[in-house]
């Protein structure tokens, strides 16, 4: 197949090159030169593992390529893939601007027959809306069918969730347009569901707001362990094991962040909202989440008392390992809260330190190891679970174990 698409951020750009790795001709989309700059010179502009090597030898074999001419690279195509960010709106809705002028431009330069399948994540019964703008666009009499194909894929492991995952959604009111989409998904072998447009819609916002409410009650679980002297990790390993609830996402810590759970959270509330419905569980897993990222804080001073002039290390940036995304990252408001109490900050990352300078506080030190992050430190704080292992550094652990040390893991001092 010929196929674009349009957006190179995390869903993008790895839809992209997985889509070339089993052997269709994919060209990628984007405005911002400097990234597709980088990108036409192999060099990936977000970290994922294994992703910089797939986009490289999918080059090499000439079937993927970038561009920021939309005439360019929309000319021909069977199908146009939508990855386009959505983010939150003050009220908690999706801001649907990129969408917008996606389909205007789509609309502009499209000059066949195609089938558009949205990858961004967008509230119900947004792909009817895309559609009727789509058209408004149109320059030319043409066939337009629309997917609705969501992703389900986890920031750090994603090439590996690509060909791995649990299922592939595909949502359309049109039959053939499923089984085109049925066609190119096939060589991912991974059960595919069919349904309708709305449906596709809504499944990822539930899988989302589910496994945020999971999070956020295992956190609550960890605090009330804490009061009755119950060891959190004991009760997670009890109740993961009943196949019923699972051991996914019962990891306690100090609350999800990231580009999708805390967006699609309150854009699900938001959706309610709008239709007179409060959601009373979704909304109380993200009070619960936004409580959980200050507790840790709070936790140091009943510990250790006045904070202000402590040296207190960092350890891990990004919202979860194995990604460079800082967005709503616990550390940002960890190291604003410590910060206020008159704290000094020495923080480390593997990769998301040139992420990190732009949404943390200024007065944070960076240091460019383990080691030199927990030097003459009173208190260190492991923020991030990342496997230092791959990193080629000691264990943390076993590093600071001379400092007093807070584990967001456990929520105790060891």
């Amino acid at each position: 197949m010929n196929i674009a698409v349009i957006g190179t951020g995390y869903v993008g750009l790895v839809t992209g090159v997985c889509l070339a790795e089993i052997g269709n001709n994919v060209t990628c989309i984007d405005l911002d030169e400097a990234k597709i700059s980088t990108l036409k010179v192999g060099i990936s502009p977000i970290f994922e593992e294994g992703l910089e090597e797939l986009l490289n030898k999918n080059m090499s074999l000439n079937r993927i390529s970038f561009t920021n001419d939309y005439e360019e690279g929309l000319f021909g195509k069977d199908v146009i893939y939508i990855a386009v960010g959505t983010p939150q709106m003050a009220d908690g809705s999706a801001d649907l601007s990129y969408i917008e002028s996606t389909c205007e431009a789509i609309g502009h330069h499209l000059s066949n027959d195609t089938i558009i399948v949205t990858k961004s994540t967008v509230p119900v019964g947004t792909n009817d809306y895309i559609k009727a703008r789509i058209h408004q666009y149109l320059k030319r009499d043409l066939s337009i069918k629309i997917v609705s194909n969501p992703e389900f894929l986890k920031q750090g492991t994603a090439v590996y969730d690509t060909f791995h995952g649990d299922r592939i959604v595909i949502g359309s009111d049109d039959a053939q347009a499923l089984e085109i989409l049925e066609e190119i998904n096939a060589p991912f072998h991974i059960p595919i569901i069919k349904t309708d447009l709305r449906s596709a819609e809504m499944i990822k916002y539930a899988s989302n707001a589910f496994l945020a409410t999971k999070i956020s009650f295992i956190n609550e679980m960890a605090n009330l362990c804490e009061k009755v002297g119950a060891n959190i990790d004991s009760v997670s390993r009890g109740i993961g094991m009943d196949t019923r609830i699972g051991s996914a996402f019962l990891n306690a810590g100090t609350g999800y962040g990231g580009s999708c759970f805390p967006k699609d959270t309150r854009a699900i509330i938001s959706t309610g909202r709008s239709v007179g419905l409060h959601m009373q569980i979704i909304d109380s897993a993200v009070r619960v989440n936004e409580m959980q990222k200050g507790i840790l804080v709070d936790k140091m001073i009943q510990q250790f008392g006045d904070l202000n002039g402590k040296k207190i290390a960092l350890l891990g940036l990004s919202f979860k390992p194995n990604t460079d995304d800082m967005r709503e990252a616990p550390s940002i408001l960890v190291a604003e809260k410590l910060i206020k109490e008159g704290a000094i900050i020495q923080a480390y990352d593997p990769v998301s330190i040139e992420n990190a300078k732009k949404v943390l506080p200024y007065q944070v030190n960076y240091k460019t190891s383990i080691q030199e992050a927990i030097t003459n430190v009173d208190i260190a704080i492991i923020l991030s679970e990342w496997d230092v292992r791959k990193t080629g550094h000691s264990p943390v652990l076993f590093m600071v174990r001379e400092y007093p040390i807070i584990c967001t893991l456990c929520h105790v001092p060891l």
